[in-house]
């Protein structure tokens, strides 16, 4: 029972960072399960049958607050359900590890690029184009393999990829990625149940995993919807970067002296990103107070005398 209740906080924890972040449910359960002693497939299949019940609370949450684009969540998730039942038939009988590390190096170098733009000020954009479903449908199938293979990885390959294009808001983009996740986890669930048969679901865990996530899920949807753009690019960012540094470290086998070292580089880095970002948000929010200040005073009737004039009214007889 013990076990069950950790596995729910679990549960509720992860789906309030993929909700507000869009990514790291997944990867989160899939960890811990992994830890536990459970094979990759079966934690992989467990973890994407307990997320059909949250990405759909999640997706109906961020629809009720107007944090989803259909357009991009109509390109993006039928993709993504072909790879990831494609990626769980071959999990059943491959593993993909090999891919691990160049595959982390890929989202490394995202995740820095989103740190590095988003604790500077956001340049006012063009106005350009919606994306075009040539670039959707194929981030979409690779995103449904990597996270049908992996355990996770729809979202932290499908969210910075549509950040870094700088067309939608982050909050569309988490919003919409996290709706779509929906077809993508059922089609992985099939894909599970076809490899590895009934016996493959950890029923126990997928329920306690299922009820702390959908506790979560409005939750983490009204979060991404107050929360400033610029902290929410530099926190995606930060977790992006030290999610997939641990797999770049094992691949460079670095000594055990050094790991906490680099860790501790990144941590930094990633803090300094959120600090600087802070200090964007609140120069930005007095820049459009004094504005607001300003239109205010403009907007008064203006006065006899205001504009360096004299003021020629007669006076008033003093009450007696």
């Amino acid at each position: 029972m013990r076990k069950l209740v950790i596995l729910a906080l679990v549960g509720l924890v992860a789906q309030l960072v993929d909700g507000a972040l869009g990514m790291g449910y997944g990867l989160t359960s899939t960890s811990l399960l992994l830890v536990a002693g459970v094979t990759p497939a079966a934690a992989s299949a467990s973890v994407h049958l307990a997320e059909i019940g949250t990405n759909l609370a999640s997706g109906v949450a961020h629809w009720r607050f107007g944090n989803v684009d259909w357009r991009v969540v109509s390109r993006i998730a039928i993709p993504g359900a072909v790879g990831a039942f494609a990626g769980a038939t071959i999990l059943s009988a491959i593993s993909t590890k090999t891919a691990e590390p160049w595959m982390a190096g890929i989202l490394f170098v995202l995740g820095a690029y989103l740190l590095i733009r988003f604790s500077r000020p956001l340049a006012a954009r063009r106005p350009a184009g919606p994306l075009r479903g040539r670039f959707l449908g194929p981030l979409g199938l690779f995103a449904g393999f990597v996270d049908a293979t992996g355990g996770g990885g729809w979202g932290p390959v499908a969210t910075p990829a549509l950040l870094v294009s700088g067309r939608m808001e982050p909050r569309k983009v988490i919003g919409s990625v996290d709706t779509a996740e929906f077809l993508v986890t059922v089609a992985a669930s099939v894909g599970f149940l076809i490899g590895l048969g009934a016996g493959g679901f950890l029923l126990p865990m997928v329920l306690a995993l299922l009820i702390g996530g959908l506790i979560a899920a409005p939750v983490a949807a009204y979060l991404v919807r107050i929360v400033p753009a610029q902290l929410l690019g530099a926190a995606v960012g930060g977790l992006i970067v030290l999610t997939n540094s641990r797999t770049l470290v094992d691949a460079a086998d670095l000594p055990g002296a050094a790991r906490p070292v680099v860790y501790a580089l990144l941590a930094a880095g990633w803090l300094v990103a959120v600090v600087l970002s802070v200090r964007i948000v609140l120069r930005a929010r007095r820049a459009r107070l004094a504005a607001a200040t300003a239109a205010t005073r403009d907007d008064a009737p203006a006065r006899p005398g205001d504009d360096g004039t004299p003021d020629t009214r007669p006076l008033e007889p003093a009450n007696r």
